[in-house]
């Protein structure tokens, strides 16, 4: 019971992080740069890769789509744990698939972010990783 409850913890702050993170993406000023010429740059300028869009339209889908791996992450192992949580435990793939995202994004956060996202996703791992050794108790 309190490997469930640790797991579907773990999923929960990167639920509440892909949330907040998508919320600063689209409403507010959270995201956008300090100096207003930047934006404006980034908006009339094209990556290498094609024309079709803007650095700035990037900045925003690149933003969009982390939250939203953020906010998958965290349902799935949620509901895996809560209403599967025999399947979950016992599957070492999926297991080192959630070890593997949360290592991942805190190696992440500590290089191009911020102490607040690096704090919540190593919570989460810790929850992560205690939820597993609790279930092999």
């Amino acid at each position: 019971m309190a490997a469930t409850i640790l797991m579907v913890l773990s999923a929960s702050i990167s639920f509440t992080l892909g949330v907040v993170h998508l919320v600063y993406t689209f409403w507010g000023p959270a995201l956008t740069p300090r100096d207003p010429a930047l934006q404006i740059s980034m908006s009339q300028i094209s990556p290498v890769i094609t024309k079709e869009t803007t650095m700035w339209r990037c900045w925003v889908g690149f933003n969009a789509s982390h939250s939203m791996g953020l906010i998958l992450f965290g349902l799935v192992f949620a509901f895996l744990a809560s209403a599967h949580a025999p399947l979950l435990f016992q599957s070492a793939f999926l297991l080192a698939v959630g070890l593997a995202m949360l290592g991942a994004l805190v190696v992440v956060s500590k290089v191009y972010f911020f102490r607040v996202p690096l704090t919540g996703i190593s919570i989460s791992l810790a929850c992560y990783v205690a939820s597993i050794a609790l279930s092999r108790i």
